[in-house]
């Protein structure tokens, strides 16, 4: 069974992507609402936190379900998979920033 994830970080290129799961994803451009990028939890990745009238621009790539257990790996402790619904209507896998994790608050402003 084929699994959709929105991607807007290290994920979107081709290169991490083979070396993950052994192939190239060809994504679909979408956009992810009520999110926003924070630059400074984990430098030099991207985090997405949970923001009001913010919008995360990314891909959105099919990919099967055992892969996506190997990403869940890859992204490790500090990053929740959860399901949303994307700008184009399609609900989706994404990973965000757990809370749980970043203990001090003025960074997740």
């Amino acid at each position: 069974m084929m699994e959709h994830l929105f991607v807007y970080g290290t994920l979107q290129d081709p290169q991490v992507q083979e070396k993950l799961i052994g192939r190239r994803l060809s994504g679909i451009a979408d956009s992810l609402q009520g999110y926003q990028i924070n630059n400074l939890l984990m430098p030099p990745y991207p985090v997405a936190m949970p923001a009001d009238d913010s919008i995360v621009e990314g891909q959105l790539l099919e990919i099967t379900e055992a892969e996506l257990h190997k990403l869940d790996e890859y992204e490790g402790e500090c990053y929740l998979r959860i399901r949303v619904w994307l700008q184009s209507s399609q609900e989706t896998w994404v990973y965000i920033g757990d809370p749980a994790c970043y203990p001090d608050e003025d960074l997740l402003k």
